[in-house]
């Protein structure tokens, strides 16, 4: 019952701002691996001198794929959304570059 509640809930929300659910979780969730992998490759490519331009643009796509589908089909999507993928996208640059950061030091102490 409650299953079915959420669902509705999802299913309206869908309706008002054109944006259906299960492809923006579908993409979210999609793109965490290829987020993991291009983070890898940064890391690789860092550790081995190498440029790292690509390696960041493909993790750039992939932190922000699904809130790039939100933005092109979304319609009549408040403000506030706009501002919490914002917070959301910087809160996920801010991590991932420590992440790299940090992972750049433990070899260097190794």
């Amino acid at each position: 019952m409650e299953l079915e509640l959420i669902h509705d809930w999802l299913m309206s929300l869908s309706e008002n701002y054109n944006v259906n659910p299960y492809i923006f979780a579908g993409i979210y969730v999609g793109a965490i691996p290829f987020f993991t992998l291009s983070v890898a490759w940064i890391v690789r490519n860092k550790r081995k001198n190498k440029q790292i331009t690509l390696p960041v643009l493909s993790t750039g796509f992939f932190l922000s794929s699904a809130y790039i589908y939100l933005m092109i089909a979304g319609e009549n999507v408040p403000t506030w959304v706009y501002l919490l993928i914002i917070g959301l996208l910087g809160y996920g640059i801010y991590t991932t570059f420590n992440k790299i950061k940090n992972t750049k030091k433990e070899k260097a102490t190794a």
